[in-house]
């Protein structure tokens, strides 16, 4: 759940490290650093807070090795042991000064490790678990570096992504992966490492994913990769598309406004050449189904967690209605650890922004142990679980920088909506039925547009309740998902307490904390079961708690019935949860201006998380 960054070339190392550790600032942002090595000597500025603070640091250090190495790493914290201060802050160095290492993952035996070197006589001095690691590989070096690093990495249990170097061998850099993202970046005479593809994209479009128990050495000459055995292993170079602008914010005040704003066009990326209108289908090649394959399904098994897994679940409802195939859907980490039981005609379907999620990740070798056929959706391409599940749907989405996740789940929503449609059609769905799937998924950009065009309208309702500390989601069907969704965007960027809630849930307890400062966001789309959440919603108002009423467009009697409303175009139940979802985005992300917070980097959270 941290942001690393190498590289080895031509230019000033510390320019690009600190410019490439700002582009991954969302993956941590407790602490960052830097380490630079120039004729013999190593250079290493770091401190706890943002980058802004690190580059002050940098430009008031008087340079010296910075701003004559061409060689070195970089390493923004999301904290998991000890506090983020200048010494837990990477890089860590051992205790001969002679070795430095930045480190993303847990390294789950540190203790033993810890207490085998002061065993030896060397102390570690910082709380994390990532300076035993570089302590093991100094202690285990003689002359060469990689050799060192493996030895030490056999001794290992637990994740890294790690990148090395030495002021003994200063024409390298050593990097390896498991569990934790790793991605070469090839210029032109230079190589940069990262963990996201975000900081190396300014430099080079092709890239090289290392794969779990990978390493690979770095020198002038270009990249050699190997086992932890040093059996060479070959990795495919892909080329990648992101537009180096996407993850810029431009004219936007935050990523999150502007990614909200992107939803148009990335849904129209993530559907594009993918209706079949003739058949009344939907074409997603990368699950490599057969119309037979589709039809021998028997069970559909989603995982995922947190915005993923609400995605998940308006999935469920999808495949069950427009499929009529049974559906669940799990908490990853929860199906990882419960012995799920799984029948080789089941479809286990692992959903993950980045593609690294760890438990995510750990669900999907289960149900590969387990016999299942696996698919991914994901948004990174050439991400572990994309990797490793071989088949599934990449979102198009572009790169999401801001932590709260926006377009990847209108996105993924998107794709379980043509996946359901490609497995109804293989069974009782007629074609003129999918024929009009097909175009009210080809109506969701319009959809979202006519959402984000009364951005002032929610703007204006949102400051109203900006200053309440308590918050309720309701809804039923398509839109308990998107109620979910809704409470966890608004606690996640505006520190708001805020639950979702099935809405017949309310009366079974929840009820008892509603109050005049507790605002009541209600679902009241014109789907099945709309009258029965107009009754919960009537019960909130009734308590003198105020309803923030989310209404089907030309609804007047429900519009009438409450003081603050937010209109949604009309369109079917399986279509209604991704404009709703981005009226509630808009909603949460005003509040948290209103409230001061900062939205695109929100206490406690990263981007990516890829640790358990």
């Amino acid at each position: 759940m941290c942001g690393i960054v190498g590289y080895f070339g031509k230019r000033n190392a510390s320019e690009i490290l600190v410019d490439g550790l700002r582009r991954m600032e969302y993956r941590g942002y407790d602490s960052a650093g830097i380490a630079c090595l120039y004729d013999g000597e190593i250079g290493v500025v770091k401190c706890p807070g943002k980058i802004k603070g690190l580059r002050e640091k940098v430009d008031a250090s008087g340079l010296g090795v910075l701003a004559a190495s061409t060689l070195g790493i970089g390493h923004t914290r999301w904290a998991t042991h000890g506090p983020p201060n200048e010494i837990n802050a990477h890089p860590h160095m051992d205790a001969s000064g002679h070795f430095v290492m930045v480190h993303n993952g847990i390294i789950e035996n540190y203790k033993e490790i810890r207490k085998g070197l002061s065993q030896q006589g060397i102390e570690c001095i910082s709380d994390t678990d990532s300076e035993a690691l570089i302590q093991l590989i100094a202690y285990c070096y003689k002359d060469n570096l990689e050799k060192a690093v493996s030895e030490a990495l056999k001794k290992v249990k637990g994740t890294y992504g790690i990148v090395v170097l030495t002021d003994h061998e200063p024409d390298k850099l050593v990097t390896a992966r498991c569990g934790s993202p790793i991605v070469l970046g090839l210029g032109k005479d230079e190589t940069l490492v990262a963990s996201d593809a975000a900081a190396i994209i300014p430099h080079t479009r092709d890239a090289v994913y290392l794969e779990d128990f990978d390493m690979a050495v770095i020198t002038a000459d270009g990249v050699t990769m190997f086992d932890l055995q040093h059996a060479p292993v070959n990795r495919e170079t892909t080329t990648m598309d992101w537009d180096e602008g996407a993850a810029e914010k431009g004219d936007y005040k935050h990523f999150m406004l502007k990614e909200m704003f992107e939803q148009p066009d990335a849904i129209r990326n993530a559907i594009r050449g993918r209706l079949d209108f003739d058949m009344g289908t939907a074409v997603l090649s990368g699950l490599e189904f057969s119309p037979r394959d589709s039809a021998l399904i028997s069970r559909v098994l989603v995982v995922g967690c947190g915005t993923s897994m609400h995605a998940g679940m308006v999935g469920e409802y999808a495949f069950e209605e427009m499929a009529g195939i049974p559906a669940e859907v799990e908490q990853a980490a929860e199906f990882r650890y419960r012995n799920p039981i799984i029948t080789p005609h089941d479809l286990v379907v692992a959903i993950s922004q980045s593609g690294e999620t760890a438990d995510t990740l750990a669900a999907v070798r289960e149900a590969k142990h387990k016999g299942a056929t696996v698919a991914g959706i994901c948004n990174v391409v050439g991400s572990t679980i994309a990797r490793e599940t071989g088949r599934g749907v990449y979102l198009h989405a572009g790169p999401e920088i801001g932590v709260a996740s926006t377009k990847a789940f209108t996105c993924q929503v998107s794709v379980m909506l043509m996946m359901a449609l490609k497995i109804a059609r293989t069974r009782r769905m007629p074609r003129h039925e999918g024929e009009e799937m097909c175009r009210w998924i080809e109506r969701l950009p319009e959809l979202v547009e006519k959402v984000l065009e009364q951005n002032d309208a929610i703007k204006a309702v949102a400051e109203k309740y900006a200053k309440c500390e308590n918050a309720f989601f309701i809804g039923r069907g398509y839109l308990f998902p998107v109620a979910l969704e809704g409470a966890l965007k608004l606690k996640e960027i505006s520190y708001v307490h805020a639950e979702g809630y099935h809405a017949a849930e309310l009366k079974h307890g929840p009820i008892a904390l509603l109050q005049e400062n507790t605002p009541v966001v209600a679902l009241l789309n014109d789907i099945p079961g709309k009258d029965k959440t107009l009754g919960n919603a009537e019960e909130c108002k009734a308590r003198n708690a105020p309803v923030i009423a989310v209404v089907s467009e030309g609804d007047e009697e429900i519009a009438d019935e409450f003081n603050d409303v937010i209109v949604i175009p009309n369109c079917p139940p399986s279509i209604t949860p991704i404009p709703t979802v981005v009226a509630l985005q808009l909603l949460s992300y005003h509040i948290a201006a209103a409230r001061g917070c900062e939205i695109d980097q929100p206490r406690n959270l990263a981007k990516s998380v890829t640790v358990e």
